[in-house]
Order: C-alpha cells, then sequence, then structure tokens
C-alpha cells in the first residue's frame, strides 16, 4: 500500500457517505433487518463515536468507528473497507488505529458486533489476529444467531504497551 493517511473525517462528505451506503446494502444484504447494526450517518455523528477514514493520495480507501460506551469500553463501529482496496491492509490499519485510540483514551476494552454469517468471515478473522475473542453480549445487544460479538483488553495488565497487537500502524500508513 503506498503511503496512506487516517484521520478524523465526517461521515457526511459525499464520498464518505457514498462508502457508508454501500456498506449498509452489504450489511442489509447479508443480515436480516433487526441484526444490521451498522451506525448510520446520524448515528456516526454523534459525540460518542470517533469517526476516521484511510485515504490514499486523497482517495476514500476505507472508515472505521469508535464507539464510546462508558469510562472503560469502547465499541468498534462501521469498519468498512473499498472494494477496490480489499487485500491491501486497509482494515487492519483502521483496527489498529482505533485501538489506539482506545489506549490513548486509558480504555480497557474494546468489543464489536460483526455477522456470523459466511460473508463475515474474512471481518472474523481479520479481529481474531488483533486479539479479539468471541464473547457474549454487551451494552444493549442482545443474543443473536446472526451475530459474533468479540472483545479484547486495551493493554494486558502490567504488559509493556508495545506488547499490544496494535502498537504501530502498518508501513506506509501515518495517522494524523
Amino acid at each position: 500500500m503506498q503511503t496512506s493517511v487516517i484521520a478524523p473525517d465526517d461521515p457526511r462528505a459525499a464520498d464518505v457517505r457514498q462508502l457508508l451506503e454501500r456498506h449498509l446494502a452489504l450489511m442489509n444484504a447479508q443480515s436480516p433487518p433487526e441484526d444490521v447494526h451498522a451506525l448510520d450517518v446520524d448515528g456516526l455523528v454523534d459525540p460518542s463515536v470517533s469517526f476516521v477514514s484511510l485515504r490514499s493520495a486523497g482517495t476514500l480507501l476505507g472508515v472505521a468507528a469508535l464507539k464510546q460506551l462508558d469510562a472503560s469500553h469502547a465499541e468498534v463501529k462501521s469498519m468498512h473497507t473499498a472494494e477496490e482496496a480489499r487485500g491491501r491492509g486497509v482494515g487492519r490499519a483502521l483496527l489498529d488505529h482505533l485501538l489506539t485510540l482506545a489506549r490513548e483514551r486509558h480504555l480497557e476494552r474494546v468489543s464489536l458486533e460483526t455477522g456470523s454469517q459466511p460473508g463475515f468471515a474474512p471481518a472474523r478473522a481479520l479481529y481474531a489476529r488483533a486479539g479479539f475473542v468471541e464473547c457474549g453480549p454487551f451494552a444493549d445487544y442482545l443474543p443473536s444467531p446472526h451475530s459474533t460479538f468479540m472483545t479484547r483488553l486495551v493493554a494486558e495488565p502490567g504488559a509493556p504497551e508495545h506488547a499490544t497487537p496494535a502498537s504501530a500502524p502498518p508501513e506506509g500508513v501515518h495517522a494524523s
């Protein structure tokens, strides 16, 4: 991946909105309506949500958000990589950036909900490689056969910060 920048972005921007619409369409195509938990634009501009994008030479390649649930816990939301950028480390770079934000905010735990259907297997594998493990429902979620819940500690107690999987962005990615 050529040099890319991860930075706060506006979910109302035209190119971001277009990518989010593709994300929501994909989620709705793969999950029953009651199990689509992706945030829409209004949800992403909520003050409890930090929304970022990854751009390369100005081109939007992916988006992600971190929603603060309480003083020690946040949730990964609206992770989506543009189809043409998949397999290039965009999702991992965004996830690592969110984990860095969580560490900077002194959060203890980050959790997420993703689909349990086969189309979500790449996402579940990405999260597992980043240290997430399956858990039960959290926050306001209810158990569902269509949902997989995952969580991880931001940093193991007493472990040096560099020992966490999210210590540095992949080569060529710069956070701002």
